[in-house]
């Protein structure tokens, strides 16, 4: 494929066509080549970007971004009709590197990383500067992949929280007795935890249907185990007297996991709303918030224990954390974006989470050995 002057960058060589030099008329796949030649050097040019409503599928996201439908159209004829026809040679695949091919990238895959790169670079270093050089390609930022991963820094940030439930873990493990009825769930908070950045660290490393699909059903089941254990300790639903708490506790497991269930078969067989998911996401998170908060209050307002006030001031953190993607800057580097850093920064208040429902349990122990 033709790349435009100055440009340092190549496709792939299965993306390649070489042109033929002679009288004959030219091969269809050459005239493909040459028509979306014409369109990314069009979009090199373009001065301005467009503003249009956002309805990709990124799971976190303002109302508008920037970005350009001349891109997608480029792209999308470059994918449709150059690579279709180059992709049908046995030789292709082995003319993307084994790493790429372990990490599921394909040769139309490789077309269009590489595409995005050239037009970015390209707008990057133009003079003059253009108003917003960097563009979103299919909703989201251009990076810079390593090891074949797409987002290499909330790969690491994921781990990081993983690495954060995974001492909780342990933690709760050693400090909370095993007859405690708190612990069997305070320890389910944590799998749940692992589970859920688990599946974010495989989407940013690779973001297909599959891995897309991992992450946000993880992230739907982290935040609904957690409007779930809020009202369970709060309101102490744990224990079996008195003797309604226990029918309670069913009632409540129920409806939670049915409302799960039906938030996933929803995304799945009805429609795939990225609206809609992340509304969900946000009621149901939002509620835990104020219920933890309302109970960091009225028991720092009755004990005056400092630590009983740590789950108000970890839901303000989170919050502050999350106000990150509202920024949505182009990547630092084409590595670091708001979203990675949003991941970043609640590695900290999950493990003061931890500390304090560790903290709350030895407090509960302690109360019991009074009484008795």
């Amino acid at each position: 494929m033709a790349i435009p002057a100055k440009s340092d960058k190549a496709l792939p060589s299965c993306c390649s066509i070489v042109a033929v030099r002679d009288a004959a008329p030219p091969p269809p796949e050459l005239h493909a080549a040459r028509l979306a030649s014409k369109l990314l050097v069009s979009l090199l040019k373009l001065p301005f970007s467009t503003r249009v409503p956002y309805n990709n599928h990124e799971k976190h996201h303002p109302l508008l971004v920037t970005t350009s439908p001349t891109s997608k159209n480029a792209l999308r004829y470059i994918n449709r009709n150059l690579i279709a026809s180059t992709t049908r040679e046995p030789m292709a695949k082995q003319r993307t590197a084994l790493h790429l091919r372990l990490m599921l990238w394909t040769c139309p895959s490789e077309c269009d990383y590489t595409c995005q790169h050239v037009v970015t670079d390209r707008r990057v270093a133009r003079d003059p500067p253009m108003l917003n050089p960097v563009l979103q390609f299919h909703g989201k930022w251009p990076f810079r992949r390593i090891l074949g991963m797409q987002e290499p820094f909330s790969v690491l940030f994921s781990l990081f929280n993983f690495l954060a439930h995974w001492h909780g873990i342990g933690r709760i493990r050693e400090t909370v007795p095993a007859w405690h009825s708190l612990r069997p769930y305070y320890i389910a908070f944590g799998y749940c935890g692992l589970a859920c950045w688990t599946f974010s660290a495989v989407f940013h490393m690779r973001d297909l249907s599959l891995t897309e699909k991992l992450d946000y059903f993880g992230a739907g089941a982290n935040v609904m185990y957690g409007f779930y254990l809020a009202l369970l300790r709060i309101f102490r639903l744990d224990q079996e007297k008195p003797r309604h708490k226990p029918t309670l506790r069913r009632l409540l497991t129920t409806v939670c996991a049915l409302l799960y269930t039906l938030h996933v078969c929803y995304l799945s067989f009805w429609s795939w709303d990225y609206t809609y998911n992340m509304i969900a996401n946000i009621v149901i998170g939002m509620a835990q918030n104020i219920l933890w908060v309302a109970f960091s209050i009225h028991r720092y307002r009755k004990y005056g224990k400092e630590w009983m006030a740590w789950p108000g001031m970890i839901v303000v953190w989170i919050i502050l954390a999350m106000s990150l993607e509202l920024l949505d800057f182009p990547p630092w580097h084409e590595l670091i974006d708001a979203h990675s850093l949003w991941h970043l920064g609640t590695v900290i208040p999950t493990a003061w989470w931890y500390m304090f429902l560790i903290k709350d349990v030895q407090n509960d122990v302690a109360g019991d050995r009074l009484k008795a």
